[in-house]
């Protein structure tokens, strides 16, 4: 390509070189140094007057020193009169932090953006980004490429029985993710989600003190399922149960109020009261002369009432015995692995006596003893485990964040939830998401398909491998796990590849080099997202 000009930064220049390698070129000269107090330098060493210049900067290790370096150098491309100036960064900058994840916190995304617009950037190149609408921040053109026709096209070529696998997401927020490669592939698709177990909710729900508060508990045992069929006898109640020839008769309640009369069915076909009305004092407010009243099927104790209650209960029971209820599985987290039903929970451990037996009012939420997971999840909605975490409301996001799920995973004195939905039994397993970072949540995820699920082969896959910390040598001796599938638009030391038996790396290069060629010669781009057979 005549007329251009790419430029590699220090963060990646083993991509920067196969990328022209590609092109037919070579990287323009650059010089990159640092000053004595390790303030950036650099110096231009190409003519780039009324050339189309690319530079080429991936996050790294050092990522501030990477991204104060990109700036300088479009400033200095800016200065020395190019064309136009395009950033080609694999892995965007700060992309992680594209919203508030407190009221008084940041969106760092944004002010990259902006920093990148400011120096005078004319064209962005990036792939796969953690949050999509970060596009929005520019208020140039964004090129938002995908790895999804790369990952789906070694699947085909690599996997053995990949048609008969599941793609399965590790946590709810990448589930577009997940069913899009599963509709590429045509095959089915599966979820893990945790949750964090919470101390002090051991008892039922209609013990509760969020029932009480409601009066639900204390009226229900005092409902009388009897009803009066039979007209009224008298003058006296002629005037008023003429009108409402079938009600139910029930006992005041321990307050000296009496449950409304309006009664309605539960899932079991018998007649309760309803707790959302329980409070209402029924014979303290008098209804309007001109109000209509509502007809309702008298309740007998006959053939028919025998005969409608089993026909229900027979449809109820054909109704909850699909076979998709037999795909959700359950497990039990702690320490970030998964243990059998009978290890002992360090929640209940580590509560002192003092405080597990307060009452729900001074702990802040109520005491509940063996809920139901359908219990569970509506009393985890309705109180917040945190005062700065709500799923109502605020800043935060209603799906957990990666980060916070990764830090309960450390926490030695939390026990999560872990629940598998999808068939995968004596299947090939797809765990998929943009990045790997910290290596908790995928190990969970991998343990819960084998060991709960009896899945037969593990490949986690990922588009950026960052591998923070010692994450990649503990996947590498999880046993659950058999493949890590990255690309490399994240720089990777050669020792920690040499070390890792299970780490695949997919190049990316020819993707990038084409978005640069279609976009210097302003061709359409919109070939590099679609899915072409082999």
């Amino acid at each position: 390509m005549r007329r251009v000009q790419i430029f590699s930064g220090s963060s990646h220049p083993l991509l920067t070189e196969a990328i022209c390698e590609r092109l037919g070129t070579s990287p323009a000269k650059v010089e990159l140094k640092k000053f004595s107090n390790r303030e950036t330098s650099v110096s231009l060493e190409t003519s780039i007057r009324d050339q189309d210049v690319f530079i080429v900067q991936s996050g790294s290790d050092q990522v501030n020193d990477s991204l104060m370096e990109m700036l300088i150098m479009i400033s200095a491309c800016k200065g020395g009169s190019a064309k136009s100036v395009t950033a080609v960064m694999p892995y965007f900058f700060y992309s992680r932090q594209s919203k508030k994840k407190s009221h008084r916190g940041a969106i760092t995304a944004r002010l990259v953006a902006n920093l990148l617009s400011v120096a005078g950037i004319n064209h962005v190149i990036t792939v796969d980004l953690h949050a999509p609408p970060t596009q929005g921040f520019f208020g140039k053109p964004v090129d938002n490429l995908h790895a999804e026709p790369l990952i789906a096209r070694w699947i085909k070529n690599h996997v053995r029985g990949w048609k008969e696998a599941v793609v399965v997401s590790k946590n709810p927020g990448g589930t577009k993710r997940v069913t899009s490669l599963a509709d590429a592939l045509k095959i089915n698709f599966g979820l893990v989600t945790t949750d964090r177990r919470r101390s002090g909710m051991n008892g039922s729900l209609a013990g509760s003190g969020f029932l009480d508060r409601m009066d639900y508990g204390a009226n229900e045992s005092h409902i009388s399922d009897t009803a009066d069929t039979s007209p009224p006898n008298g003058p006296a109640a002629e005037s008023e149960d003429s009108r409402t020839p079938h009600r139910i008769r029930t006992s005041p309640n321990i307050n000296g109020a009496s449950p409304t009369s309006i009664p309605y069915r539960g899932l079991n076909s018998y007649v309760r009261s309803s707790p959302l009305v329980q409070s209402t004092r029924v014979d303290s407010a008098s209804p309007p002369s001109n109000r209509i009243p509502v007809q309702r099927e008298p309740v007998t104790n006959g053939p028919s009432r025998a005969l409608r209650q089993e026909e229900e209960e027979q449809d109820s029971a054909d109704e909850y015995t699909d076979e998709r209820a037999r795909e959700v599985i359950t497990g039990r987290l702690i320490h970030g692995h998964i243990v059998d039903d009978d290890a002992p929970s360090p929640v209940l451990s580590t509560m002192s006596a003092s405080i597990a037996t307060l009452p729900g009012d001074v702990m802040g939420q109520p005491q509940l003893d063996g809920l139901d997971p359908m219990t569970s999840s509506f009393i985890s909605s309705t109180s917040a485990f945190r005062p700065d975490h709500s799923a109502f409301g605020g800043s935060m996001d209603a799906s957990t964040h990666s980060d916070d799920e990764e830090e309960g995973f450390k926490n030695p004195e939390l026990e999560h939830t872990i629940t598998l939905v999808g068939n995968v039994r004596d299947r090939t397993v797809f765990i998929i998401d943009d990045l790997i970072d910290q290596c908790g949540s995928w190990i969970a995820a991998a343990e819960t398909v084998v060991k709960r699920g009896d899945a037969k082969k593990v490949y986690c896959i990922a588009t950026h491998g960052l591998f923070g910390d010692d994450s990649l040598e503990q996947m590498e001796a999880c046993e659950c796990i058999d493949f890590i599938v990255v690309t490399n638009t994240y720089p990777i030391s050669s020792e920690r590849v040499k070390a890792c038996n299970k780490l695949v790396i997919l190049d990316i290069s020819h993707l990038l080099s084409e978005a640069i060629r279609r976009n210097h010669h302003g061709e359409s781009i919109s070939a590099l997202f679609q899915h072409f057979p082999d």
